[in-house]
């Protein structure tokens, strides 16, 4: 096999490690915020919900800055055309992102219920909105996103914000990646919080779950029958994988999981580009994992509500 087809096949598992990582550590984190106000009843308690991804959060930051990164060195087209074509989906994200670091730095500037009440309730938008939008997207990438070239050669959609990014099969997947992320938050707390926050945590963890899985069943029902490009003529490996270079190809139900069982491998990538960021990855990517490994057993262990009252520095 060339070293480029090689190189599609690495770029496309290591895509796929990093959004692993993106969806585990900060998953985790988000679900935590979105439970803040449920499985914490007084300030004491939220607090101490804070303080057990207090050490993480910031640092978890990095598999989404990472994951950006590789889709900007590793698949430049892609990179391009879906931030373009998302663009108004990736300002809503990231501003909803950048609410989360305001929200553990201020919370605490003021002994007042409604301040830290109202950042309780920024911390619920900045773990349910990000995590809504990840499950959209990749929803959307799924079923196929429309888009037309401009004539100075910028990509651009012609649908609504709404209609393109919360049709049914995209607002499924997004329900379905809080409904995990909230089963990461849920099992985090398990694992670092004393009762009563094990006993709700235990509650949430189990309800999300369950519907977790019951989106993710039904979502790969519903995959069977998304319509996709299906290439009607002879395939040629070694050839460009535009489809426009002498082929002819048909529109068919089901078309999409006809394409992945029969042409798994169809991507596009720049063969030095990825061959450099390969390098790249192979030393970094084990450095994170590492250190991310060390920081949770550095803090392991319980974190008790009287020892964060009792700590005037912490969250």
């Amino acid at each position: 096999m060339e070293l480029y087809a090689i190189l599609k096949i690495v770029w496309a598992v290591m895509l796929g490690v990093l959004f692993i990582g993106l969806g585990t550590m900060v998953g985790m984190d988000m679900g935590v915020g979105t439970l803040l106000r449920f499985v914490g009843r007084n300030d004491a308690e939220r607090r101490t919900a804070l303080n057990i991804i207090g050490p993480h959060w910031d640092g978890n930051q990095v598999w989404f800055i990472l994951g950006g990164g590789a889709i900007f060195a590793a698949f430049p087209t892609l990179y391009g055309t879906s931030f373009s074509v998302f663009y108004v989906v990736m300002i809503t994200l990231l501003f909803s992102m950048i609410l989360r670091p305001v929200a553990f730095e201020y919370r605490s500037k003021a002994d007042s219920k409604l301040w830290r009440a109202s950042w309780d309730w920024v911390f619920l938008v900045s773990g349910f909105v990000p995590m809504f939008i990840y499950g959209a997207a990749f929803g959307n990438i799924l079923e196929g996103v429309g888009y037309h070239f401009g004539w100075t050669g910028q990509y651009y959609q012609d649908e609504s914000f709404l209609s393109y990014l919360l049709n049914p099969f995209a607002v499924l997947c997004g329900f379905m990646s809080v409904s995990l992320s909230i089963y990461q938050g849920g099992t985090m707390l398990m694992l670092r919080a004393d009762n009563p926050i094990w006993a709700r945590a235990r509650h949430y963890a189990i309800a999300g779950g369950i519907f977790a899985a019951i989106l993710f069943v039904a979502g790969g029902i519903w995959m069977q029958f998304l319509p996709g490009f299906v290439m009607t003529g002879p395939v040629n490996p070694a050839m460009p994988a535009n489809p426009l270079h002498g082929q002819s190809v048909a529109i068919v139900a089901g078309g999409w999981m006809h394409n992945f069982r029969h042409h798994p491998a169809l991507w596009l990538l720049p063969l030095m580009g990825v061959s450099c960021m390969l390098a790249v990855a192979a030393i970094f990517v084990p450095i994170i994992l590492s250190y991310t490994s060390w920081c949770y057993y550095v803090m392991r262990g319980k974190v008790h509500t009287a020892d964060v009252v009792n700590d005037t520095h912490s969250y």
